[in-house]
Order: C-alpha cells, then structure tokens, then sequence
C-alpha cells in the first residue's frame, strides 16, 4: 500500500525484508502468496468459527467476506481463530469456572498472533458472552488499526403464539420441577427456543456487549442489532475488512484513540438505557484497563444513576434485539441519548467521523420497543451499583423489570453455587429467605460463575423477587429477579460476604443504593477474628493460575498491568 508516491512504512515489514527473512518468504510463499501478496499489508482476521456454541458459528462466512474487503482494499487477509467457552453449556457445572477465564484467553492469544506475526491491522469477530469483550481488549491491547464485528444474535423462537429465547426455556425447567407444566411442554419450548445459530436473542450479555462496541466506536456503525443469519451481515464484515485499509492509510483512529474515558462513559449509558447485562460493569472496566484507563465500578455507577432507562427490552422488558433492529437499530438509541446529552457525541469512530455524525440520520425512538429520553421507562437507568457493609467495593443489581427495589429478609448461607442448587431444586427455601452463593468470586471459585441455572429456577418456581440471592459470583445477561452479583471484595479475599450467617438479616435498597448486613460491629469483628481463608480449590492447571492472578470485580478482574505497550526496535527491519 502507499500513500502518495511513497509506500508506507509497515509494522510486517519485519518479517519479510532483506536476505535474513528468505526463510519467512519462504513459509508464506507455502501458504500460496505471491510477490504481490507478500508486500502488501498484513491484516488478521480473527473469529472464534467453530462447533462449540451456535453463538459464533456465523463467523465463518463473514470472516471470509472480511478477508474479501481486506483484499478489495489492497491487504493480505490472514484468517486465524481463539477460544469459545459457551456459557449456554457450560451453564449449572464446573464448567462455567471457565467462562470468564475464556475472555482474558481470547486477549492474550490475539496478543500472541498479532504481535507474533506483526500484523498490519486487524479484524476482531465476537459472538458468545465472553468473545465480545475478549476480541475488544485484544484490538486495545494490540492497538493496531482495527475493526470490531459482532457475528449476530438468534432469530427468536416461536411459541404459543409468542417470541422466545433460551431464557424461556431455563425458567420452565422450574415450572416442570414444581408441577406447574407439563414434561411435554418444556420437551417442546426446547425445540422451538433457539431456531437459528447466533447469539442469544435478548438484551442478555452479547447484545449488550455489541451495543458497546458501538458506543466505544469500535465497529461499522449501526451493524450491532442485525441477526447474524441475515446476509447483510456479509456486508458489514466486507466493509470491516476495507476500514481497517483506510485507517491504517490515514494513520488512525487506532482503538486506543477512541477507547477514551469519554467513550467508555457512553458505553456504561447505553448499558444503562437499555437496561443490558450487569457483565457489562465488569467488562467496561476491563477493555478500559487495556488503554491504561482506570475506570472502574464506580465510575460506571456514576453513569447509571444519571442515564434514564429507554429501551423496553428483555429479561427486564418485553424486546429483543431484532425488534430493534426492526426500528432502527442501535443509531435509534444513540442518537436519542446524544440529543439528550446523556451520550457525548463527539467522540471518533473507527470510520474517522464523529458519533454524532454517524447515527445522525436515524429516526426517532417508535415509542415502544424504545423510548424516548422524555417518557423514559425510568429516570436512573436499568441498573445500580449498591455500596453498605456487604459490598464496600460494589455489587450489582438489574433494577429493570422489577416490581420494587427493596427487600429484607433472612440469610441461608451456601459455600458454592451446587449446595444452593440443590436447596432450590428441593424447594428447601422459602419466601423472605435470602440467598447468599459465597466463595464463587474471580479468586474463590476460581472463575466467577455466573447463576443463570440457580436463578431461573428460582423464577420457574414461581418464587422469582419472594427471595432476594446475593453472590460474589455473577449472573447471566438473561437472569432477572432481586438477583445481586459481582459482591466485592470477593469472600475468598476476606470480603464481608465472608462473614455472613444463616440467620442473619440483610436488606437491600436499590433506590438508596445500599446492601447491608444487619449485624453489629462488635458481632463481625468477632467473626472476621476467628475467619480463616479456605484453600483453593485448584492446585494446579489454569483455573489455579488465574486465582492467582486476577484481581476484583470492581476492577474488571484483569489479570495483568493494563495499558501493554508494543514497539518493532529500530534496525529490526534487517538487511
């Protein structure tokens, strides 16, 4: 590539210039280049294709249209694949320890390809939970130029007349455990609840990641809301791969240009707006750590309590993420809060225009599946962050949908997300209880389990906001209920969650912001005396290795110094 009469310098350079690289030709010389493709830019097309999830298998046709932008732009694509953990299966086991774990992977292998190769630009595709803000730390760890592409949510499911997801489906399984429908019902919803491949259908983890790809700028504007078996979708890929050309022509925007604190206050909003899923608390503050910006719990805190709640959307609401699409896609909602200065936008986008201009020519709010600013479902977002003597650092509560935003009731202690389970699963609680999942947090479990499993059956049972569970583990994007995660500090680490006893009486107050232990002082200065930190539960392995590297949820549990800085030294071109 060159501009003007000059061909630009180029980070792959390295690896092709000069007598000492004939054996780095000689390998991409296999793999069918020719002169022509060797010397052009390098770009990495990175997705996460495969068999492990439906979430990711649109991956494969857009990455190849994103390989075909790329070579329409004058780059040579390289295709290459991470890690999937599918939060759908490994749901209710020990296989969730490795979910979040999964993110900080995806990370670090694009790390280690990008920077191995010493690729150009980049293409990053997510689509289950974790791929999402995975493929975005890993585009502001390398800061390359680079696109972001979201591969598509499911069309919804079809049943007795109305839309489902797969949260329908997990919550049944409580009615049958109750008697309340039929065997043969439930044998039915799961047939019909997720009819294509794509990520699930509801404002649940994924489509809230992919509405912040958009308010971080990150990705071809407004392509978040379209299902990923839509061919339009090839479109967005084809255009990604041609953007990542231009931006590195220009010389910018790199993703640590629009991965601001500007920006990551826009994506807290429209988590907020939207009322998405509480992972986003722990993964904005993560993809901002990889920029070097400390940006944690509270500064996402402060973002909800001022942005109103405009999207009626599920599990809080009534929506899915192609109704939106349907209306108008994601510019609807941002050009909304934009207009309502609620979203600043003058921030860049990977297109070099600003927000504003980008979503400028969307139509207003329809009024029902979104909102307008002035008829806001609520006035404060669809999500708080609670403080008290149980969460000094921070929890996390999904306020939408719920009837009220207060409960007090009485503790049932639980060391592990399978001792409740299988209280639940017995009815062995009851109506006031409090239910409290400890040692499940970054480093206590290790891995920070979500509790999708726990708490649809807790809604399937009919008993959904009668009990209130608190957790320093976390919750599906599609877990609804007075569900309150991401307790921080974690137990495993000396937290006050640590400290709580069956019996003890606990209130939480969603309009005040407050989770509290009604206990005194003295009491828990008695019980943190006499506390003593369990062992870990693994001595060996990755989950043992991630306990001892991640730090809090409050913090985005990342695993390393943040804000990773890369340079070719000079004279590395060779001879």
């Amino acid at each position: 590539m060159a501009v003007g009469k000059e061909r630009m310098a180029l980070r792959s350079d390295v690896t092709r210039h000069g007598i000492e690289r004939t054996p780095h030709r000689a390998f991409m010389r296999a793999m069918g280049l020719d002169d022509d493709a060797i010397a052009r830019p390098m770009i990495g097309i990175c997705s996460m294709k495969g068999e492990t999830t439906p979430c990711n298998m649109t991956h494969g046709p857009q990455a190849a249209a994103a390989a075909e932008g790329v070579g329409r732009a004058g780059g040579t694509p390289r295709e290459f694949t991470t890690i999937s953990v599918s939060d759908g299966i490994g749901m209710n086991h020990e296989g969730m320890k490795f979910s979040l774990v999964s993110r900080e992977l995806i990370a670090d292998s694009i790390e280690a390809v990008v920077h191995g190769h010493a690729y150009d630009g980049l293409v990053a595709f997510g689509g289950c939970d974790k791929t999402l803000p995975g493929a975005m730390m890993g585009l502001v760890r390398c800061n390359v130029p680079g696109v972001f592409v979201y591969g598509g949510a499911a069309l919804p499911g079809r049943f007795a007349g109305r839309d489902v997801t797969v949260l329908d489906a997990y919550e049944a399984v409580g009615g049958v455990m109750t008697g309340a429908l039929d065997p043969s019902v439930l044998d039915a919803m799961e047939r019909v609840s997720k009819p294509s491949i794509g990520a699930c259908a509801g404002q649940f983890t994924a489509n809230t990641m992919a509405m912040v790809s958009e308010a971080l700028g990150l990705c071809v504007p407004n392509s978040a809301m379209v299902p990923g078996v839509y061919a339009e979708r090839l479109g967005i890929a084809r255009r990604a791969g041609e953007l990542v050309l231009a931006i590195l022509a220009r010389g910018g925007p790199l993703p640590r240009d629009l991965v601001t604190r500007a920006s990551l206050e826009n994506a807290a909003a429209i988590v907020a707006a939207t009322g998405g899923s509480t992972n986003a608390a722990l993964h904005i503050p993560a993809i901002a750590h990889e920029a070097g910006i400390r940006f944690t719990v509270d500064d996402v805190a402060a973002v909800f309590a001022r942005t109103p709640l405009i999207g009626d959307l599920r599990p809080g609401g009534r929506f899915l993420a192609m109704d939106v699409h349907e209306r108008g896609g994601v510019s609807v909602i941002l050009r909304a809060l934009i207009a309502s200065g609620h979203v600043d936008g003058t921030v860049p986008t990977v297109t070099g225009r600003p927000l504003a201009e980008e979503h400028g020519a969307a139509p207003d709010p329809d009024g029902t599946v979104i909102r307008s600013v002035a008829d806001a479902i609520r006035p404060d977002g669809g999500l708080v962050v609670l403080k008290g003597n149980l969460a000094p650092a921070g929890a996390l509560l999904k306020v939408a949908g719920l009837a009220s935003t207060t409960f007090e009731g009485t503790a049932r202690v639980f060391d592990s997300e399978e001792d409740c389970a299988v209280a639940i699963r017995s009815r062995a609680y009851a109506a006031g209880d409090v239910l409290v999942i400890r040692y499940e947090g970054p480093q206590g479990g290790p891995g920070m389990r979500e509790m999708l499993g726990v708490t649809a059956l807790i809604y399937g049972q009919g008993m959904g906001e009668k009990v209130a569970l608190l957790t320093d583990g976390r919750f599906s994007g599609a877990t609804r209920g007075m569900c309150i995660g991401h307790i921080a500090p974690e137990a495993a680490t000396g937290g006050p969650l640590a400290l709580v006893a069956t019996g003890d009486r606990i209130r939480v107050d969603g309009g005040a912001r407050r989770l509290d232990l009604l206990v005194d002082e003295a009491e828990m200065a008695r019980r943190r005396a006499a506390w003593t930190r369990p062992p870990g539960r693994h001595a060996a392995g990755l989950l043992a290795k991630y306990a001892r590297l991640v730090g809090g949820a409050d913090a985005g549990a990342v695993t390393h110094a943040g804000g990773a800085h890369w340079t070719n030294p000079a004279g590395e071109v060779g001879l």
